[in-house]
Order: structure tokens, then sequence, then C-alpha cells
């Protein structure tokens, strides 16, 4: 019998532990915010994500049934840090029109360039959809409102027409892609949208 010792039989590795829910669907945000990132917003389809997870197709099924609602769950939670990143601002910024408009402008800002080139592919891609592209309008509508109501005070008779914050919207949006890209700097981007601002109010004061 020879004396050499037995190799123990290898062992079965440990079986996965079951992310819960809300931890699951936190993976699946982060890793589809990542294909849009390196892939772009094309590549972004419900089985890439299940590959990319290294889950199965039932899964992320369960979290998003539908491709268009992965954007929107993208668009939520950009919408939601943009709203959370303005409201501390706006609470410790000074009561003046200048400080206002400044916090409204590089909170929009910052929070593209926080996703990086990302969300405007998604807003593209909500734009391919007509439910989609009216739920997106209804936080559009949501984020003018809260503008209405923080720029009102520095206007004539408290108002602010929504043609006004539209045109403030297209120009955030604008703005904040081409910092995005590296066309133009952050700092510019803050700056001439800052100047949209405080122009849009002047404009309603003399009237």
């Amino acid at each position: 019998m020879s004396s050499a010792k037995l190799r123990d039989p290898p062992a079965n590795p440990p079986p996965r532990r079951r992310l819960l829910r809300g931890d699951r669907h936190r993976q699946l945000l982060d890793v589809a915010w990542r294909v849009v990132r390196e892939e772009g917003t094309e590549a972004l389809t419900l089985g890439r994500l299940a590959e990319q997870a290294a889950i199965t197709k039932p899964v992320v099924y369960d979290h998003f049934p539908t491709r268009g609602a992965l954007l929107l769950a993208l668009y939520q939670e950009f919408d939601a840090r943009q709203n959370a990143l303005m409201d501390a601002a706006l609470q410790a910024s000074d009561s003046t029109l200048a400080s206002k408009a400044m916090v409204i402008a590089s909170s929009y800002v910052e929070c593209v360039l926080q996703q990086g080139r990302e969300i405007p592919g998604v807003i593209a891609a909500l734009a391919g959809s007509p439910d989609l592209e009216k739920l997106k309008r209804d936080y559009e509508l949501a984020f003018m409102e809260r503008c209405r109501i923080v720029l009102a005070p520095f206007a004539s008779g408290g108002e602010i027409v929504s043609a006004g914050l539209r045109a403030m919207l297209g120009a955030a949006e604008a703005l904040s892609y081409a910092a995005a890209t590296g066309e133009i700097t952050p700092i510019q981007a803050q700056e001439e949208l800052f100047e949209t601002i405080v122009a849009m109010v002047a404009r309603t004061a003399r009237r």
C-alpha cells in the first residue's frame, strides 16, 4: 500500500449569498449605469444587464419588466439625486437672486457631471417612446415648478412665465452636456446658465 497521503476531494464552493431585493435592485442600477457609460445606451438591454450582473434574466425581469422601465428607473434616480443636491444647496444659500440662481445653475451642472456622459443617452432613449417621454416631461415640469417657486420672489408680481422656465431647462441640458463631453468647462457651463437664469427673471420683472 502506498504511503502517499491521499488527497481530500475538492470542497464544494460555498453557495452564493442571495441578495436582498433592495440590494439586488441597487446592484442592477449600478451595472446598468456602467453598461451605458462603457458601451452606450443602445447596448443596454435586459439580457445584457443580466449577463453583466451574472444573474439570470428572470431576476432582471422581476425588477424591470421592460427596457423602458429600466431606463425610467435610471432617469428617476438622476432626478432624485438632482433634487437632493439642489435642496441642500438652497437651504444653505442667501436670500438673493444671485445666490438662488447660482445654486440652480451649479447643482444642475454638477449632478450631470457626477453621472458623466450617461444621462444624455438615457434622456435620448426615453424620447423614443411616447409613454416614457410623457413621464420624463412630468419630471421636467416638476423641476420647473421648483425653480418657479425659488425665483418667483424676485420677479415682477411674483410670477415666472413657463416659456422662460422651459428656455432655462433647455439651456441647462445643453450646457451640462457640453461640459460632460469636454466641449466647455464646468465653470463655463455654470456661469452661462447662471446668466441665463438671472436674465430670465430680469425680463419677467420688466413686464
